[in-house]
């Protein structure tokens, strides 16, 4: 078992204790975390675990579009004008510049593995349009 702490850098941040730098760091939010796995040139590789009970926000994208790939858990996904549920080995693509939310109905933690393409992938590419956190802008 890898022994986490918070990170100094960033509040929410926590990292392998004695890794090296550039170890994929794990960002904790209300909702649950995200992992950076990998990324490269217009890609970045996430894994992403998602509390029973929880779900981010109604949010969309300008600059990347991506590909969500369940690993263990049920998602609930809003994808533009479409819900589905997802189960483990199952996925679904959000385009970019499109409404969707990502949720976990279930009672145990819903993990997936979130593919993002394009030119821009900052954290601050988000326009949240709903928040059960106050996380819009008003």
């Amino acid at each position: 078992m890898v022994n986490v702490q918070p990170s100094t850098r960033d509040a929410g941040v926590s990292t392998p204790v004695g890794s090296p730098p550039g170890v994929a760091a794990t960002e904790l939010r209300p909702w649950g975390s995200f992992t950076v796995l990998e990324e490269g040139k217009d890609y970045k590789i996430k894994r992403i675990e998602v509390k029973p009970g929880h779900r981010l926000s109604l949010q969309m994208h300008h600059h990347r579009s991506e590909h969500w790939i369940v690993v263990c858990g049920t998602a609930k996904v809003v994808c533009g004008d479409r819900e589905l549920m997802l189960t483990s080995n199952q996925s679904t693509y959000v385009p970019q510049c499109t409404n969707h939310r990502l949720e976990n109905p279930g009672v145990i933690p819903l993990v997936l593995i979130e593919v993002q393409n394009g030119e821009y992938l900052g954290e601050d590419d988000i326009v949240r349009f709903q928040d059960d956190y106050a996380r819009t802008k008003s």
